[in-house]
């Protein structure tokens, strides 16, 4: 035991040593491992792409129906039958419903008789006129007679050949005969008036006919455009009211060939085309048919082509937003009223843009930058403007030439001023589904509406109707 307790003593200083001695070598090699050069970290660098393009701006646009018209009656009456399947495709002029038409014929027959009985009416004042006329001539005659009758018998007075009686009687009969001259005069212009009085009545006539026989028309109720038509409203046997704003729906009509689409664009974005206008880059959408690509929620690419048609006049003070509208051919009737759609307008004019992966771009707060490799190998920070996707990468506006050899992969390992190990890449732009150069659409492509002739008897550059004065008044002033 005490044996034990000697060798233990030895030994314990030993092991004391040996510790420090080897806590002292593992410090020296942690100094040394500190001091060795770190290793440079390894990125992928590329070349930006400078390719020619056009800037497509991306809106969401709402479909609606070019025309739209809601089927009301004309007239009233008993609905008789309806002629049309809902949902389906119509025809303009298409036959859609009928309206109890007897009460309609029977006032047209009316009109008609009445009209015949105002014909008959002027043919029997012309004829009393020319009875009239003949009574004239025969009494101008018999006047003719007596004046110089009564010439003679004054002669013959002086003369003292015949009586102061025989004279009163010859001068008598030239009064009566001048008077019964004057009656027919009266009657001739009797007989006028009735014509006339009898025509106008013709007029009113031909009017009531003319109503009478649109009346009857509008008891057939026709498609006015062509498109998908709606369910019925009403059923067979109903009484409708019509010819008012009040009237009875019946059914609705939406046109579906060609359709527009409506979007809005911000104050910024206004004012930009506004400057490229300016500035000659490119053409307003007031001024040309600039295209216009569409795409449905569900579809790749955008396999819808239109163009621009309509800008509005000013911008919307709730929204602060200008309304634009495309027009597209819809062909297939694939676009229905309603539907949210992609829409694509050209953003600019072509020009070279410099494009860079989207991935290799960083944020710091508000500032986007990216890494860029100098001739020395060393980190540089770029800060850059960004524009919108295009190719599959990125467009810069602003901070890149186009030389640069930007870090597309390493880019979480380096910082400004760290020198790295730089492989050289490339850069490969993806098929764009829009096209890199657009034209205005040409006027035989349009797609607009034709604007409507003006109807016949109305001068677009006559002016206004002015009222006729009298003394002490003014005409009303036109507003």
């Amino acid at each position: 035991m005490l044996m034990e307790k000697r060798v233990l003593r030895t030994l314990i200083p030993g092991i004391l040593i040996l510790s420090v001695t080897m806590l002292a070598l593992s410090g020296c090699a942690d100094v040394e491992s500190s001091v060795k050069p770190q290793m440079k970290s390894k990125v992928i660098v590329a070349q930006p792409l400078v390719i020619p393009l056009v800037e497509w701006d991306e809106y969401t646009g709402r479909l609606d129906a070019i025309d739209s018209v809601e089927i009301r009656a004309r007239v009233s009456g008993y609905l008789e039958s309806t002629h049309f399947d809902e949902g389906q495709t119509v025809q303009k002029g298409d036959l859609l419903a009928i309206i109890d038409p007897r009460p309609f014929k029977a006032a047209f027959n009316t009109a008609k008789a009445e009209l015949q009985e105002a014909t008959a009416r002027v043919e029997q004042a012309k004829s009393a006129r020319k009875q009239a006329e003949a009574r004239l001539v025969e009494l101008q005659a018999q006047q003719k007679l007596a004046g110089q009758r009564m010439e003679r018998g004054k002669q013959l007075s002086k003369q003292r050949a015949i009586s102061q009686e025989e004279l009163d009687v010859i001068e008598s009969e030239q009064s009566q005969a001048a008077a019964a001259s004057e009656a027919a005069v009266a009657q001739v212009e009797a007989a006028g008036a009735a014509i006339a009085t009898a025509s106008a009545e013709i007029e009113t006539s031909k009017a009531k006919v003319e109503t009478a026989a649109i009346d009857l028309q509008y008891t057939q109720v026709r498609a006015p455009i062509t498109g998908r038509i709606s369910r019925r409203y009403v059923t067979e046997g109903n009484l409708i009211s019509g010819g008012s704003s009040e009237s009875t729906l019946l059914t609705s009509i939406v046109s579906l060939s060609p359709i527009h689409v409506y979007f809005d664009a911000n104050e910024q974005e206004f004012l930009k085309y506004m400057r490229l206008a300016q500035d000659g880059k490119r053409a307003s959408s007031r001024q040309v048919k600039n295209p216009v690509f569409v795409a449905l929620i569900d579809e790749e690419g955008y396999p819808h082509e239109g163009h621009m048609d309509f800008v509005d006049n000013r911008l919307d003070p709730n929204t602060g937003t200008m309304r634009g509208r495309a027009i597209l051919a819809n062909e297939d009737g694939l676009l229905t009223p309603g539907l949210f759609v992609k829409v694509r307008l050209p953003g600019s004019g072509r020009y070279d843009a410099i494009l860079v992966p989207d991935e290799s771009i960083n944020s710091d707060q508000s500032e986007k930058y990216l890494y860029v490799v100098d001739d020395e190998n060393k980190v540089v920070r770029k800060d850059v403007e960004l524009g919108p996707i295009s190719h599959g990468m990125r467009i810069i506006r602003k901070g890149l030439e186009g030389s640069e050899k930007v870090v597309t992969k390493g880019v979480q390992r380096i910082f400004p001023g760290a020198e790295v190990e730089s492989e050289l890449g490339t850069l490969v732009a993806e098929e764009s589904p829009l096209p890199d150069e657009y034209t205005p659409v040409p006027r035989e492509q349009w797609l607009s509406i034709a604007h409507s002739t003006i109807p016949e008897g109305i001068d677009q550059n006559s002016k206004p109707y002015q009222f006729p004065q009298s003394e002490g008044t003014q005409a009303p002033q036109q507003k």
